[in-house]
């Protein structure tokens, strides 16, 4: 044997005693619990994020939900609204119509008023001058104490009559 060949053949009883050091410390079973123990961990948050994945799931669905929700409340709401818009619109449509037919009314019944004040008026002022001339022309035609007395009556029974 050969200087070479020893050495070589040192360097495998060497390499054998080494596993065989570590097969006695049991460091292969060390090794594969410390990596079994890694597996575990792995797998514990690998659930955990799974749990987390459906909770963050269902709570988009909660949030989904009461988007959808809000938006049906919220056509509820401006539906109302408009309802309500619209029936205080025909209130005030027609609490205006009956304003103005009130006024309609006033303005009317004030017209008639005046028109029946102005017919009293002229009628009055027509008996006035027919008086007035019928004094005249029987004073102009009647004399004496006789026809003053005629004319006294006269007057009294025309504007008796026109008044």
């Amino acid at each position: 044997m050969d200087a070479t060949s020893l050495a070589s053949l040192w360097a495998f009883v060497a390499l054998l005693i080494f596993f065989g050091v570590l097969i006695y410390l049991k460091v292969p079973g060390k090794i594969g619990s410390a990596l079994d123990g890694k597996v575990a961990e792995i797998e514990a948050e690998l659930s955990e994020a799974k749990r987390l994945r459906e909770e963050a799931a269902n709570l988009l669905a909660a949030y989904k939900q009461k988007a959808t929700d809000a938006e049906l409340e919220a056509q509820s709401i401006v539906a109302e609204a408009k309802q309500l818009a619209d029936i205080a619109t025909a209130e005030a449509n027609k609490a205006l119509d009956e304003l103005i037919v009130r006024r309609t009314k006033s303005a009317e019944a004030k017209i008639a008023q005046a028109e029946a004040q102005a017919v009293a008026e002229v009628r009055a002022r027509a008996a006035d001058v027919a008086v007035a001339a019928a004094e005249k022309l029987l004073a102009a035609k009647m004399t004496g104490k006789a026809g003053e007395a005629f004319v006294a009556k006269g007057i009294a029974e025309v504007a008796g009559k026109l008044n």
